[in-house]
């Protein structure tokens, strides 16, 4: 039997979420470029490892409607593909991030005493070290690659999730309902569990598309100056890269790569901004 409390909450989320605009344009915005990197697992319009050098150069027409690049290759397919690449960096990283970063947060935050100090402190000495940094440093010891990128932006991502998580348990640890749960034998790990983490979800999950937003916009970055995806796999930065000495004969080759960025980060903003005002209300308030 459906309890009519949680069908009337249902019904007033999908109302909010209906009614908010930045929520609705950033989830198809966001839903378009999960399907075309989907769509491109099994069609492109041509093949991205093929290098048709008598196509090299052609400016957008029927047959190539984003044109080709300096190799011939389609830009549209290399924009399809390049997507995926995108995608599985920023969100592997996120998980990274909110799996690592989250226990510690709520570990510094119900511990408390030494223990909350030493784990902010060693977080902000993550944090003084920016991705790209990072990426430096783990490209100098194990080489260029999409899985060393990975790593280095889920490193940074680390503390901000620490951070958040320690915020609002800290928020939720003096409320009455935690003292009742302590009152009723329940240890923290457990208090943290069933109660913690189902409060500080909502800032969580709209923390986590606004860091998936960043970790699009890093890979980007880190393709950009070689430490990325390495040839053949395109990537759009790695696509601007290239057009960066050809932007006078070809502008496109760096036009549309740069659209899909600058698209892709807007809608993923627009989502966390619009989840932002419909999950959280005293938000809204305040603005």
């Amino acid at each position: 039997m459906t309890d009519p409390a949680s069908a009337v909450k249902g019904d007033s989320f999908l109302s909010k979420a209906l009614a908010s605009r930045s929520l609705m344009i950033g989830l198809f915005i966001t839903l378009a470029i999960a399907v075309m990197a989907l769509v491109s697992f099994f069609w492109v319009p041509y093949d991205v490892t093929v290098l048709p050098v008598a196509d090299r150069m052609k400016p957008p027409s029927s047959a190539h409607l984003l044109g080709t690049d300096h190799f011939g290759r389609d830009i549209l397919s290399m924009i399809m593909v390049g997507s995926r690449n995108s995608i599985a960096v920023a969100l592997v990283a996120v998980g990274i991030g909110m799996g690592v970063g989250v226990p510690l947060g709520c570990w510094a935050a119900a511990r408390g005493g030494l223990v909350d100090e030493v784990l902010m402190r060693f977080n902000d000495l993550v944090f003084a070290f920016p991705a790209l940094l990072s990426a430096i440093m783990i490209t100098a010891i194990f080489g260029p690659g999409a899985i060393n990128a990975i790593i280095a932006i889920g490193i940074f991502n680390i503390p901000v999730f620490a951070r958040v998580a320690r915020a609002g348990a800290l928020a939720i640890w003096p409320r009455e309902f935690i003292l009742a749960a302590r009152a009723a034998g329940k240890g923290s790990a457990l208090i943290t569990i069933e109660h913690i983490l189902p409060n500080i979800a909502t800032m969580l999950l709209v923390q986590g598309t606004i860091q998936f937003a960043l970790g699009i916009l890093a890979e980007a970055g880190l393709s950009y100056v070689g430490l990325g995806a390495q040839p053949p796999m395109p990537s759009w930065g790695r696509m601007l890269f290239d057009a960066q000495t050809r932007m006078m004969v070809a502008p496109y080759l760096a036009i549309f790569p740069g659209m899909a960025i600058v698209v892709t980060v807007l809608g993923l903003n627009l989502l966390g901004d619009g989840l932002s005002d419909v999950l959280d209300p005293k938000l809204r308030r305040e603005r």
